[in-house]
């Protein structure tokens, strides 16, 4: 076990960094749930250290009864391009009934293998409606800049879809990328978690001790199952808190999976590193 911001696990060419993870990367999944990310790139990077480039807000799929959520931004203090991604509200009511309509439809995804066919959508559709053109804007104007993709929850799938998409299309060189989602929940099967594990090395799924949105569905239902790798806090993610890397396989007991179900508790889903997320965006990323 790992503990707190001194220690750090190696992943293929970047580490994993507790405090990039608490505050840069938590900050910026937060900053999707308000209507202007830049008040919390403000907080984080104060004299002008970022910049919003535009915010993007997409129907999820064919019904039109639901919004997806992205932004695009770059830190000129970190030397990073950003892409943030909304969740769901928080309701885990809503969450449940989602499952069905959610997970039951599966699309083949370009990365490899077959994903939820909403996650599939919501994503093509902020891709297609701006996404990429930013992107490419983006990397054009500030070559070199580590790209930064975060998102909690449903926003979660939606950033790891996108990591993938983009090594897909050979849009950024794969050590330059850096993906890390809160509460995510499985998006695809065993052939697209092979094929974005290949993919997408630098993959840090952290989840929270007894958040129960990294189990849905569960694993015997529709062939779903996570993607690598998770970063596993048991117990408090208070400064200093020990967490576990399991990057040995895509589903592991040492990690979240070694938690009983009746255990589960949405309260750890909504709040990571001590913080409520989406009320944390909607105050401007403030404590």
């Amino acid at each position: 076990m790992a503990s707190g911001a001194s220690k750090r696990r190696r992943l293929d060419n970047v580490t994993y960094s507790d405090a990039l993870a608490r505050r840069q990367m938590l900050a910026m999944s937060a900053a999707s749930y308000t209507s202007n990310p830049q008040t919390c790139m403000d907080s984080i990077w104060p004299n002008g250290g970022a910049k919003l480039r535009r915010l993007l807000r997409v129907h999820c799929d064919m019904t039109r009864k639901d919004f997806c959520t992205a932004f695009s931004g770059v830190s000129t203090a970190d030397k990073a391009i950003i892409l943030g991604f909304r969740g769901t509200d928080n309701n885990m009511q809503l969450i449940m009934e989602s499952v069905e309509t959610i997970f039951t439809w599966h699309a083949p995804w370009i990365g490899g293998g077959n994903v939820s066919a909403y996650f599939n959508d919501g994503t093509m559709n902020l891709w297609n409606e701006g996404l990429k053109d930013d992107l490419l804007t983006l990397k054009s104007q500030y070559p070199g800049y580590q790209l930064w993709i975060t998102g909690h929850s449903l926003g979660g799938a939606m950033a790891s879809l996108t990591a993938s998409l983009i090594q897909a299309q050979g849009l950024y060189p794969k050590d330059q990328v850096q993906l890390h989602t809160f509460g995510e929940p499985r998006i695809g099967d065993s052939m697209f978690a092979a094929a974005f594990d290949k993919a997408v090395k630098n993959s840090y799924r952290i989840t929270h001790a007894h958040d129960p949105v990294p189990h849905l569905p569960l694993m015997n239902m529709e062939g779903y199952i996570q993607h690598k790798s998770e970063v596993f806090y048991k117990e408090n993610m208070k400064v200093g808190a020990k967490y576990r890397v399991c990057q040995d396989q895509d589903e592991s007991d040492l990690c979240s999976d070694g938690n009983l179900i009746p255990d589960y508790d949405f309260k750890d889903h909504l709040v990571y590193f001590e913080l409520d997320i989406s009320d944390f965006g909607y105050k401007g990323c403030k404590n």
